[in-house]
């Protein structure tokens, strides 16, 4: 097996001179040239959309950006000692110490141990300093070897050590259980294991935790789960095989949460035993059920919450591909392109009865007097209008289908996605999808737990979830619920496209102020669903023009935060450090290019400044846009898309406006009681040798 990481895979004191998408990408370009990776690019989107799940931000300057990729050929670690550091999202400020944990999509067993103990090896404060006082590349590499490759007696069983008590506890004193996880099962499980077994050894209790991870898990003994009591769930994913903990109190938290603050998650589980009233994990008796469902407030919240952002993150690749196709088909074919075609017996369109009966290699004319642009563009416009209309096709399914996998993962999706689909038929939509998502991931998830015998228990997965719990949630999305949520969005819909003058302008800053409320969040992200599933029914022919106006609305006041802040930086760079004044380079394009996202770093600084600078600068581009009347037939793209807007100076002119009052608003704020960033900063940061390209750029969806 060869070595996780080599001297051509560490940069010692570099100045990255941009936020952690920066660090991610070059450290990303580091392992594709070892030969280690098939594609810089594939590698540095995969870390990437492991980021946008949980922030790989450390206490005490660590971070550690991990994933699975299918650009990995050989399990890989990336080093960077960085000068300045980077933010990574850690609550105690920047990284200076980032790892690039690269994993195969399916890597083996042995690489994958050796992984883990990186990452428990970084919570030991003695190998955070050896690190930080290296002195060359061939010191960092053994350092890290000493860790990654323990004599066997240690590294028989990473996970069974965590399983094993923390500390001898107080005599007579409580025995807790937990489990620990992450979406990739690579470093968030372990390191949050072993912080909670060390602040278990320092308080003398006794601590049993299972890590359910990538190097293989240890179940717990059921005779430790029996006595325990309570169960500290530290997880980002499911916890599988739960029924073991059923009516036991529980607390429940990320990972991230378990490694920051394990001494109050301990404490708080041991108020739990006493606590009759405590949340406890679903199923066993009525009675625990029950008190599950009855103390469990802030645990629901959250999972709706994370159901609902699932189904729209994945849902939000159709709706750029579909409306970026669409859109460049009136651009290549003429906005006709959409109507009916009188000659179609069958009612098809234009677009649909050109890209059917005809061939690139026999170009049609367009009949006179429709306004189609023939020929090539013609025909090309025709295909992108078709291809686009079946993307759009799986808008509501991918919610639905997602929404149900976040709940009941993979057998939920098949349900969702089939009642996803009957949302749209009984015109239901996206209200239809986000219900009837629900409903198929819950009805999946109890069927997953029935106890059937084993000679029918293989058909369970493929056969017997898929067909009934189809059934039950499309059944009652047909026979209840479609019609009174078809109804509520028709009215929805009226109601939209009934607003004129001040009405529509109210509406504009109400969808101005969430686009920028959370910056991608799912405040912005309910915006965002809300004017791209108007805007496929407008482009179908089943709405109105004021939902095209809604689509110009959300995306406009959705460029503001970046364009606000790269002024920001422009017009008064010393109220910014040398990092921020690069993030506000990159801003601009981010911000003309519709990704609110730019805008994080700086309102994650300073969050009470820029966040209602950010909302005032939205408001005002989303009322003028509102008033103005502007319309978007595409749902994504900013400035690239002017083609598709009916009056894109006006559109341009509301941005800029906004974009001014954000900027002069968060330039004030930071006036205000702020000394300004010294000269030196700016001196040191320039001076600061770097051995990686500072051009990196995120490239999030909005």
């Amino acid at each position: 097996m060869s070595a996780l990481i080599t001297t051509d895979l560490v940069a010692l004191d570099v100045s990255p001179g941009a936020d952690k998408t920066a660090v991610i990408r070059q450290l990303a370009e580091l392992v594709a040239r070892s030969g280690r990776a098939t594609s810089a690019e594939g590698l540095y989107s995969d870390a990437m959309d492991r980021e946008a799940k949980v922030a790989t931000g450390l206490p005490g300057g660590i971070a550690i950006p991990h994933c699975r990729s299918a650009a990995v050929t050989e399990a890989s670690l990336a080093f960077a000692r960085l000068r300045p550091g980077a933010d990574f999202g850690a609550a105690d400020g920047p990284a200076d110490l980032v790892f690039l944990i690269a994993a195969p999509e399916a890597g083996d067993a042995d690489h994958l141990t050796l992984l883990s103990s990186l990452a428990r090896a970084l919570v030991r404060p003695e190998f955070v300093a050896s690190l930080r006082g290296a002195s060359s590349a061939d010191e960092v590499v053994a350092l890290v070897q000493d860790v990654v490759s323990p004599a066997p007696a240690t590294a028989a069983a990473p996970a069974a050590a965590a399983a094993a008590p923390a500390a001898a506890p107080a005599a007579g004193g409580p025995t807790l259980v937990a489990i620990s996880a992450c979406p990739t099962g690579i470093a968030h499980t372990y390191m949050a294991a072993d912080k909670l077994a060390a602040a278990a050894r320092e308080m003398g209790v006794e601590l049993h935790v299972e890590t359910q991870g990538s190097s293989g898990s240890t179940p717990l003994d059921p005779s430790v789960i029996s006595k325990a009591a309570a169960v500290i769930f530290a997880v980002d994913v499911g916890v599988r095989d739960r029924d073991r903990f059923a009516g036991k109190p529980v607390v429940q938290s990320g990972t991230k949460r378990a490694i920051q603050e394990p001494e109050v998650m301990i404490r708080e589980a041991l108020a739990a035993a006493q606590d009759p009233n405590a949340r406890r994990v679903p199923g066993g008796s009525g009675a625990d059920a029950a008190a599950a469902s009855s103390s469990g407030g802030q645990g629901v919240g959250s999972e709706i919450r994370r159901w609902l952002l699932t189904g729209v993150s994945y849902m939000i690749p159709f709706v750029a591909a579909g409306g970026l196709l669409i859109a460049l088909s009136f651009l290549l074919g003429g906005y006709q392109i959409v109507l009916t075609d009188p000659a179609s017996a069958s009612g098809q369109s234009y677009a649909l009865n050109w890209a059917l009966n005809n061939s690139f290699f026999n170009l049609p004319v367009a009949d006179a007097g429709t306004g189609l642009n023939d020929g090539l563009l013609g025909y090309l416009g025709a295909l992108c209008f078709v291809l686009g209309g079946a993307a759009f096709g799986f808008l509501v399914p991918a919610l639905a289908g997602y929404i149900a996998y976040a709940i009941a993962d993979r057998p939920g999706i098949v349900p969702g996605f089939v009642v996803g689909a009957v949302s749209g038929t009984v015109g239901a939509g996206f209200l239809g999808g986000v219900v009837g998502g629900i409903i198929a991931g819950f009805a999946a998830k109890w069927i997953a737990s029935w106890k059937l015998p084993s000679g029918v228990r293989g058909l369970q997965p493929v056969v017997i979830i898929p067909l009934l719990a189809t059934l039950i949630s499309s059944g009652i999305m047909v026979l209840f619920l479609g019609r009174p949520l078809a109804a509520a969005l028709t009215g929805l819909g009226n109601f939209l496209n009934g607003l004129t003058g001040a009405s529509a302008i109210l509406l504009g800053i109400i969808l101005g102020l969430m686009m920028c409320f959370d910056l991608g969040g799912p405040v912005n992200k309910a915006a965002y669903v809300f004017a791209t599933t108007g805007l496929t029914a407008a482009i179908a022919g089943d709405g109105g023009r004021q939902q095209l106006v809604i689509m110009a609305t959300v995306m406009a006041a959705g460029m503001v935060p970046p364009l606000a802040m790269a002024l920001s930086t422009a017009i008064r760079p010393k109220l910014y450090t040398a990092a921020e004044r690069d993030n506000g380079k990159a801003a601009w394009l981010l911000g003309a290019s519709f990704i609110s996202e730019g805008a994080i770093p700086f309102a994650a600084a300073d969050p009470l400044r820029v966040i209602p600078s950010m909302m005032l600068g939205g408001a005002t581009t989303g009322a003028l846009v509102a008033g103005f009347g502007v319309q978007l037939r595409a749902p994504h793209g900013g400035i690239f898309v002017f083609f598709a807007m009916s009056n894109a100076l006006l559109f341009f002119l509301a941005v800029i406006i906004g974009t001014i009052v954000g900027a002069v608003a968060v330039t004030a704020a930071k006036s205000i009681g702020r000394k300004p960033v010294a000269p030196a900063e700016a001196t040191e940061a320039a001076m600061a040798g770097s051995t990686v390209n500072t051009t990196g750029a995120a490239v999030a969806a909005s």
